[in-house]
């Protein structure tokens, strides 16, 4: 059968996987169940979003319980650990197929694309129904459809693609925000990062589709979108017509009914001018910057293939502070890079001194098969590197905790996000810098930005009282 476009070929699909499903379920006289699991990056959510939208249309019942008919796991490879969570936890999924034979489990994502993790999956985990990565993630109902029909294994693994299917459904967790993929990819090779092998190139969506989608949110409920890519700052490069991240940006702010815009993330080699001139005058775009500093050490980062040194990422953090004083800025932060030496440290120290961030995710460099990072040598102790992270992480946490106190007693807006899973009558939510606050309040809140005073700052959080 012959189809004009891919999303029709996958409509075709889906319909296809609901009529079987359908008479499984008469069979079995109840509702199929499906479990996605998504483990890694906003990335990652946002296609599980997209594998959930599918299995919903299928027929399959949403559930958090692993004993489902089909549970997929949305895998990430950015560090070993994710890996070995991953096996540990097919090993519990194997003691549940086999008291339910019919168990459909599937994999997908990043891992995936690893060679060598196919491998292993094939010898020793060949209970595993379908695997696929992250180029064909809109072929699940195809994918499904074989194993369906078929009863056997399936494997389609695709090494790269320049294609992006749009329009296909979609089940987000919440009403009130969602993510928006405005790129995939990525084409920066940072020596320690194993993404681009598994992302694939840099490919923009059309800004129009871009819009499309966030007035289709809008009309939906949702208030606050966060515009995704790997790199936000090089959008619209490899378009026919090209166009910069800050003029996308300008557009979707025009979006009526849109109060919150966010975005992640931006590599510093990327952060323009422009940018952040179109930050500065927004009603709209969060007082929020994601700026992966990785390291201090100009020499480390020259290593890391990073494309900026310690000094032009201090300006960069300057020209944000005067242009948006009341800016949160977040970063990433590896220790223990291969080679790192006590001065390469002390520099990143001297850089989280001088950046004052808000909050910053540290790691411990965690080598990844395939990157040049990997094959270097003076691959640093582990207990030089516990000592070392320790360390950073009190400087983190000490600057965190003063930043905080910044906006106590300020009345803010807060976006409400959730009931407080700890304190009974109270919800949580996020200023515009993305600082939570928990305050006292009811679940009709929830999707609504309120005034609240911020009480007492807590170290990481307010406690606060919404302004009536």
């Amino acid at each position: 059968m012959s189809f004009t476009n891919e999303t029709d070929k996958q409509k075709y699909y889906i319909e296809k996987c609901r009529e079987l499903i359908a008479a499984k379920e008469q069979k079995l006289g109840r509702k199929l169940t499906a479990c996605v699991v998504t483990f890694g990056c906003q990335m990652n959510f946002k296609d599980s979003e997209k594998l959930m939208g599918i299995l919903s249309q299928i027929g399959y019942q949403e559930t958090d319980d692993e004993h489902a008919d089909l549970v997929l796991y949305n895998t990430c490879t950015v560090r070993e650990n994710a890996n070995l969570k991953i096996y540990g936890r097919l090993g519990y999924l194997s003691k549940i197929k086999e008291k339910n034979p019919e168990m459909i489990i599937g994999l997908c994502g990043c891992m995936m694309q690893e060679p060598q993790v196919v491998e292993k999956l094939n010898k020793s985990y060949r209970f595993v129904d379908i695997i696929f990565g992250t180029h064909n993630v809109f072929q699940l109902a195809e994918l499904l459809y074989d194993r369906l029909i078929g009863g056997h294994r399936i494997e389609d693994i695709w090494d790269g693609t320049t294609e992006i299917v749009e329009d296909l459904p979609t089940i987000r967790k919440y009403d009130f925000k969602s993510g928006v993929n405005i790129m995939y990819g990525c084409n920066n090779f940072c020596s320690y990062c194993i993404v681009p092998y598994v992302r694939g190139r840099e490919r923009s969506r059309n800004p129009e589709d871009i819009v499309k989608e966030v007035e289709e949110l809008v009309s939906n409920g949702v208030v606050e979108v966060m515009l995704l890519g790997q790199n936000v700052n090089s959008y619209g490069k490899t378009l026919d017509n090209p166009i910069s991240f800050a003029k996308l940006l300008e557009m979707v702010e025009q979006v009526e009914g849109l109060e919150r815009i966010r975005f992640m993330t931006s590599h510093p080699k990327d952060l323009s001018d422009e940018l952040i001139e179109v930050m500065a005058k927004s009603k709209k775009i969060c007082k929020q910057m994601h700026l992966p500093l990785q390291s201090g050490s100009s020499r480390l980062l020259k290593i890391m293939n990073r494309h900026y040194d310690k000094e032009q990422y201090l300006t960069l953090v300057d020209k944000l502070r005067a242009a948006i004083p009341d800016i949160g800025i977040s970063t990433d932060i590896i220790v223990g890079f291969p080679g790192e030496t006590d001065e390469d440290f002390e520099e990143t120290l001297d850089v989280v001194r001088k950046a004052r961030y808000d909050s910053a995710f540290t790691f411990i460099y965690s080598k990844r098969s395939g990157t040049p990072a990997a094959t270097m040598p003076d691959q640093v102790p582990e207990d030089v590197v516990k000592e070392r992270f320790d360390r950073l992480l009190n400087l983190v946490n000490e600057i965190s905790r003063e930043k905080t106190k910044h906006l106590e007693g300020t009345v803010q807006s807060v976006l409400v996000e959730e009931l407080n899973k700890k304190i009974p009558g109270y919800v949580t939510g996020r200023l515009s810098n993305n600082s939570v606050v928990h305050f006292e309040g009811c679940k009709e809140l929830i999707g609504k930005i309120v005034d609240v005073n911020l009480k007492e700052a807590k170290g990481f959080y307010y406690m606060g009282e919404m302004v009536k």
